[in-house]
């Protein structure tokens, strides 16, 4: 064979493109939709200033104050009537005190879980695994309630607005899930920092009306607007504040209120988000967003009391409406600034709804990876997001909003039970850690976190009861069943893990004495021709092919033809009776006699015609996926399902194969046409750089070259063997093998990431390649 230019072998040529499977139409319609797959190195990781993840991050905590206060009020002013108002601030002044000490607990969290430190790591850590699944479910409840809930608050905001839109509530709602779950699935990241305008922008428009309705309120221009309007939440009569009602009905406004402490824990889940030092700038911005969160919530309640705003049953118009419009009056600026502020209610509320779709995917992801919940949870998607986990939010949220009709006051009744959960957890959690380790002033950081985690515990026990009949009930009854339903998984993961896991024993037997194959035959055509001389590749002892009878005229014409047949000559069959009728028990009968000797191994294969997906099913059994099922359980036997795609033949289907400069052409009638090397006439000087980048399409062989394109592939020498590494690199016009003698790993080198590369271009068996180039790994 011909071996190099001096006696005319091939022309080295650089590789080229692969063999293209058609798109299927659901991945066309994917692609249409989503834009085009993205590379996994592009996924970028940004580091945040303060005041980028003060927005990003506290959208969600920040923008409930456009609604904890109005929720107050829903529950008091059908028990004491005007005297909610006087009663409002005070609800209030404890829920703000609730709100300083669970701030000094998560930024002990902070300190300690400079990373990531949500209730679920601080429980998995503290507490171990089991526990950690409650905060597991309690924040996954809590994420798709914030997902219903902001979305059904921030539409309300625009019915406040243009009240006109109020029959068409839910199909809103429904459009705003809709339209983040695609944003997310074609990848629009938290981090964004376009994310960060709602919040700077909600704060400024609520400063300026709290600014506007101080100043009226000075000169007595801040008008007090009527309670009995038609559809407001009907008055009660007053009454003490000592009888048992009184006293259940004031616990039931606490747990509304506490709604407006929901996203605190967000900052220390992003804690790596932040520049460095990280958990020292996430713990200067949890305290400022703590601080306007405080301001809203009190500047809200405050002029709700001073004007007498009153929730209605329908939801709007909102209190917080009613505010800004007492407090910027009617005139056109006025008018324009009412505007403004139901526009930046809205954005945040919406931006509040979008952190969930990051926070639950990362969170699936964590106690999938844990082993507690399907591992498809964990694989990024189509745009490097957590694809299946947004879809699982989203889904949540709209059967959630389809449940309690898009009303907000109903979605409360879930909400702040999986909130206060997570609190106690990580107030607890972070209890034991100081007890355990006693750091400096640990006295101090356990009363603190001591102090928050009883708190919050006695707002899940008076939620629990206060909110049962309103739909607390469900989550107390579905948080239990989620889960066992988790640690029932990861017990089934954990059982499939030690099966396959490699024994000591199994290890040292890396080979047998005795290799036989044996094919299972029920018709004697090409698929089983095919069975036959891969069989022959394995390089078996003995190869022989079986056919269980039930039919005997089948038997006997199968056994003619694989007589007469040239292909099968040298092949043994033979055949078995099945008295039973049920294949897979003889199928198992044969392979247990034929390996009863411990030292031979059976590899079984089993032809499998694959039809099309309805009709094949309807016209065609499955048998051989019930054969191999039960064979596979037995050792030292392999049952191996070899396809033959009879569907592609049918419907005249070509595979298709792509090379540079060429037309699309059918893999049965390509002829490949290699073009013999041409001795040099002119032996080019061999220089040791080169300048421009040149397309790995249009190298030459035995010139120096400098490639640039993304790594594909990297193998590396057996462990007993000379040291080398194969990279290939690929750019638009083909690919090359870079060679690397004496190596078995280049550092940070990844599949998938871009590389460049510069050597001289040799051949190894016909394709080109460049032995031990100096390179640069580009991130």
């Amino acid at each position: 064979m011909a071996k190099s230019w001096t006696d005319d072998a091939p022309q080295p040529v650089a590789l080229q493109d692969h063999a293209h499977v058609k798109d299927p139409f659901s991945y066309k319609v994917k692609r249409f939709f989503l834009g085009g797959a993205l590379n996994r190195h592009s996924l970028g990781h940004q580091r945040l200033s303060k005041r980028y993840a003060l927005g990003i991050l506290s959208s969600d905590c920040i923008s409930s104050s456009a609604y904890g206060s109005e929720q107050i009020l829903i529950a008091l002013l059908p028990a004491f009537g005007l005297a909610a108002f006087a009663i409002l601030m005070p609800m209030t002044a404890v829920v703000l005190a609730i709100l300083v000490i669970i701030t000094l607990s998560y930024r002990n969290v902070i300190d300690v879980y400079t990373k990531t430190g949500g209730a679920y790591i601080v429980s998995r850590d503290n507490f171990g695994p089991v526990v950690a699944q409650i905060a597991a479910v309690a924040l996954m409840l809590d994420y798709i309630v914030t997902l219903a809930i902001q979305s059904a608050a921030g539409v309300a905001a625009i019915i406040s607005t243009f009240p006109s839109l109020e029959p068409y509530k839910m199909p809103m709602i429904f459009a705003v899930i809709i339209l983040l779950t695609y944003g997310n699935l074609r990848g629009v990241k938290e981090a964004g920092k376009a994310f960060a305008l709602p919040t700077y922008f909600f704060v400024g428009c609520m400063f300026i009306v709290f600014g506007m309705g101080l100043y009226r309120l000075a000169n007595g221009t801040l008008p007090v607007l009527d309670t009995d309007l038609p559809g407001a939440i009907p008055l009660g009569q007053e009454q003490g504040l000592l009888t048992f009602a009184a006293i259940f009905i004031l616990l039931r406004a606490f747990a509304n209120g506490g709604s407006s402490l929901t996203g605190l824990e967000a900052i220390s889940d992003g804690v790596a988000l932040f520049k460095t030092p990280e958990h020292v700038n996430a713990k200067r911005t949890l305290v400022v967003m703590s601080c306007l969160l405080g301001i809203l919530v009190l500047g809200v309640s405050y002029f709700a009391h001073h004007i007498h705003a009153m929730p209605y049953e329908s939801g709007v118009p909102t209190v917080i409406s009613q505010i800004a419009k007492a407090a910027v009056g009617t005139g056109t600026f006025g008018t324009v600034m009412f505007i403004m502020v139901q526009l930046a209610t809205m954005l945040i509320l919406f931006a509040g709804a979008n952190t969930t779709y990051s926070a639950f995917p990362l969170l699936v992801n964590f106690v999938a990876a844990d082993g507690y919940l399907p591992r498809q949870l964990t694989k990024r998607g189509h745009r490097l997001a957590f694809s299946n986990g947004i879809l699982l939010l989203a889904g949540g949220g709209l059967l959630l909003v389809i449940i309690t009709a898009g009303s907000v006051e109903h979605l409360v009744a879930f909400y702040a039970l999986g909130v206060f959960t997570g609190f106690t957890l990580a107030g607890f959690g972070m209890t034991r850690y100081y007890l355990r380790t006693k750091p400096s002033q640990w006295r101090v950081k356990v009363f603190i976190n001591a102090l928050a985690g009883s708190i919050s515990l006695l707002i899940v026990i008076i939620f629990s009861v206060v909110k049962f009949t309103q739909g607390a009930w469900l989550v107390l009854v579905t948080a239990p069943i989620l889960v066992a339903t988790l640690l029932r998984l990861r017990r089934q993961y954990t059982r499939e893990q030690e099966a396959l896991s490699v024994k000591s024993f199994e290890e040292r037997a890396t080979s047998m004495a005795r290799h036989d194959v044996t094919i299972f035959v029920d018709s004697v055509d090409i698929a089983t021709v095919g069975a036959v001389r891969y069989a022959r590749s394995l390089k078996p002892h003995k190869v022989k092919a079986v056919h269980f009878v039930i039919d005997d005229r089948r038997a006997e014409a199968i056994q003619k033809a694989w007589a007469e047949s040239e292909a099968l000559e040298d092949v043994q069959l033979d055949l078995i009776d099945c008295p039973d009728r049920r294949i897979a028990n003889s199928a198992l009968d044969y392979a247990i006699r034929k390996t009863e000797k411990p030292d031979i191994e059976l590899t079984i294969l089993l032809p499998r015609r694959s039809y099309s997906r309805f009709l094949g099913r309807l016209l065609h059994d499955q048998t051989a996926e019930e054969i191999a099922a039960p064979i596979s359980q037995l050792q030292r036997v392999v049952a191996t399902i070899v396809p033959f795609d009879v569907n592609r033949i049918t419907s005249r289907g070509d595979l298709h194969i792509r090379h540079e400069q060429e037309t699309l052409r059918s893999v049965s009638s390509q002829e490949k046409i290699k073009p013999t090397q041409v001795a040099p006439q002119v032996f080019a000087p061999v220089t040791h750089y080169a300048e421009d980048v040149t397309p790995i399409g249009k190298i030459e062989w035995r010139k120096r070259s400098k490639v640039h394109g993304r790594v594909t592939s990297i193998a590396t020498a057996p462990r007993g063997s000379a040291p080398m590494l194969q990279v290939e690199v690929w750019d638009e016009t083909g690919g090359i093998t870079l060679n690397f003698l004496g190596r078995r790993e280049i550092a940070g080198l990844e599949v998938g990431m871009e590389m460049r590369a510069e050597g001289m271009v040799g051949e190894e068996e016909g394709q080109l390649t460049i032995l031990n180039p100096s390179y640069e790994l580009l991130v």
